[in-house]
């Protein structure tokens, strides 16, 4: 017996296919695009020593006829007893253009071209989304009844149903499949759609929270999912019974379950909290048309429901589908398949099989690249306080990953020790001496930079100076405060500032701001350090509000205690946990590759969050650590080799991290 199949690479076609070649004597033809000949040899591998028995034909969805050489036509005339057509677009997100070139020519070339070969059975895979949206329960012998379908693929599946009801004079069968996920054998699928469009957020919760939280969802309309097994099984079978042609089969659940059930099942697959408590957002429909319009045009509104929705990788379309108000009745269906192994299994049964193939094949964070490398690679990258510490760590990291790194502090000397190590790991470094603490020389630093570079992509304001002493010992000290906020604040503003106009040009731009776990935890004896750091913090806040549409972002990172020059002076840190300069790199690394609006520590956000709840029980506490660490001896302007206590070192254990 031999086939025909448009569509034998797609993600039913191929398995099809397969199928087909399960009968001892059949042959399979299908048809490929002349630049996809190289899937020959994969589609080839899947199908196995069967394969012998397909035949590739060069044509196009999109020609008439499908673009089948005349050869080809005279060859296959008469010769095909059953043509399955499966080439369509099935994506909520195409254009309604290609939708239309595909879903409708498509179809009426694939009529013509079953006219002229004269082939036994046309077959064509429809979708239930040919009934558009209708109201109640749409049978298989319904057609005409289909509702609302102003959406680009409900219309187009409905009309090329239609082509097919009106225009082919060869026997004709039509299949509407329901909303198909992966195998339920295997869990295997080629495409985000349908329920997967809801795995990030199921993901992201389980990331978040236990899997006891109960939770607030939605209730929504009932949505028919079947595996793509079910449909090949239905397909074959059914295709191969007397007596069915001009009838119309929907190879969906008998019993389909909500949205609600259907984000549970995957939730509990997932391990993810589930909804306890489940809304009908039917219940909204009470809200004036007038005013839901508004708020849809409200761009603000608008601004956030498409972030949220980028960021959980969903078309905004779906949101349109969660109260779907259609069901199906598939009685046809089922007296064909009587007799037969071949139903739909729960979808309980193996929606685990479908969360962890999605997890380990599908999720789009597998193909974003994570590496350092992958960020930086021939960008510029200015770095300031690079001689030593942390700004020398992260330039020997990201300049070994091959950015162009721009390092910046006062001594050249250093600075050339530094550049001398990066070559030396085959890096590329570009030295610029300046003093972050005088706007002059900031100034020149950013016309430099822009007239050797055209501006930077990505600015580190790493360069900083802490004082630890009492505010009691400072009341005389004005000037710290002034020397503090210069350097740490108004140096790295007037770079900012600077490179900022470049940035918008491109349209792209990162703003790393090196801050301080103090900010965080109001850390006694840093009160113009802290100030100064507290400062920096607020304008990346201001300035994420006012840029984030602007291609450019700030990423604020509350650094803990380091290992560096700049705390030597204060002889209990040589006792006290801490990071090292590579570690600190780290989270600068981390800043570089994901661009988080902040990275903190688990203290430093614990800190905050109970200065929020409860800040007179926190200054008490942060007031007991006051009284427990000394003044450093720098800070009495006298030498001091005294030992910390068991008591202090075991308090700075328990808060690893904060200045004290």
């Amino acid at each position: 017996m031999n086939y025909f199949v448009t569509g034998a690479s797609g993600f039913i076609g191929r398995r099809l296919v397969e199928k087909l070649l399960q009968r001892p004597d059949a042959t399979v033809y299908y048809l490929i695009l002349e630049r996809e000949l190289p899937m020959v040899d994969t589609l080839g591998q899947r199908w196995g020593e069967a394969a012998a028995r397909t035949v590739p034909i060069i044509g196009d969805l999109t020609q008439p006829c499908l673009g089948v050489a005349d050869v080809d036509l005279a060859r296959l005339k008469g010769n095909i007893q059953h043509l399955f057509h499966l080439a369509a677009i099935y994506d909520l997100k195409a254009s309604a253009e290609i939708q239309e070139k595909v879903n409708i020519q498509g179809t009426r070339n694939a009529v013509a071209f079953a006219e002229a070969i004269e082939a036994g059975c046309f077959h064509q895979t429809s979708s239930i989304a040919a009934a558009g949206l209708y109201e109640g329960v749409f049978r298989e012998d319904m057609f005409d009844e289909a509702e609302e379908l102003d959406h680009p693929y409900y219309r187009t599946k409905h009309e090329s149903e239609g082509i097919v009801r009106r225009e082919c004079s060869r026997p004709w069968r039509v299949y509407r499949p329901g909303i198909v996920v992966g195998d339920s054998r295997t869990g295997e699928m080629d495409k985000i759609d349908g329920p997967y469009y809801f795995f990030k957020l199921i993901q992201k919760m389980r990331n978040l929270l236990p899997p006891w939280m109960p939770m607030i969802g939605i209730e929504g309309g009932r949505q028919n999912l079947v595996p793509v097994n079910f449909i090949v099984e239905a397909m074959n079978h059914i295709a191969h019974l007397d007596g069915l042609d001009g009838q119309c089969f929907h190879l969906v659940d008998p019993n389909p379950h909500r949205i609600g059930d259907i984000l549970n099942i995957f939730a509990r697959a997932a391990h993810a909290p589930e909804m306890s408590l489940r809304v009908n957002a039917l219940m909204f429909a009470f809200i004036p048309q007038v005013i839901r319009t508004g708020l849809a045009h409200f761009k603000p509104a608008r601004r956030m429901r498409d972030q949220i929705l980028k960021d959980l990788g969903m078309p905004a379309d779906v949101m349109r589908f969660v109260n779907y108000p259609t069901r199906f009745d598939c009685r046809e269906t089922l007296k064909a398949l009587k007799g037969t192994d071949i139903a739909v299994p729960p979808l309980e049964s193996y929606a685990w099989r479908l969360w962890d193939y999605w997890e380990r094949h599908l999720d789009p964070e597998l193909f974003i690249d994570r590496s350092l490398s992958g960020a930086v690679k021939s960008k510029v990258v200015l770095i300031t306080g690079a001689s030593a510490g942390i700004g020398k760590a992260a330039a020997l990291k990201i300049a070994e990953a091959g950015a162009k790194i721009l390092i910046v502090a006062r001594s050249e000397d250093k600075l050339l020790e530094t550049r001398q190590e990066i070559e030396a790991k085959g890096g590329t470094a570009f030295i610029y001496t300046a003093d972050i603490a005088d706007l002059a020389s900031c100034d020149a630093l950013v016309q430099r930079v822009i007239a050797d570079h055209g501006g930077v992509d990505i600015l580190i304001n790493n360069a900083g100076r802490s004082i630890r002493r009492a505010i009691e010992n400072s009341l005389d000290r004005f000037h710290d405060y002034e020397r503090t906020m210069q350097l740490n604040y108004f140096g790295a503003l007037r770079l900012i500032m600077g490179f900022i106009p470049s940035m918008l040009k491109k349209k792209r731009g990162h703003v790393i701001n090196i801050s301080s776990i103090g900010v965080l935890s109001n850390a006694p004896r840093f009160s113009a350090y802290v100030a100064s750091k507290a400062a920096l913090d607020a304008f990346a806040r201001c300035a994420v509000a006012e840029f984030s549409d602007s291609g450019i972002e700030f990423t604020t990172i509350n650094m803990p205690l380091v290992r560096t020059e700049m705390i030597a002076p204060t002889k209990i840190y040589e006792h006290v946990p801490m990071l090292s300069a590579e570690e600190a790199a780290d989270l600068i690394v981390q800043a570089i590759i994901y661009k988080p609006e902040r990275i903190a520590t688990r203290v430093g956000i614990f800190a905050q969050v109970l200065h929020a709840v409860a800040p007179k029980l926190y200054a008490v506490v942060m007031n007991t650590a006051f009284r427990l660490f000394p003044e450093s001896s720098a800070a009495k302007s006298q030498s001091d080799s005294q030992e910390p206590s068991l008591e202090q070192i075991s308090f700075a254990q328990f808060t690893r991290g904060i200045y004290w």
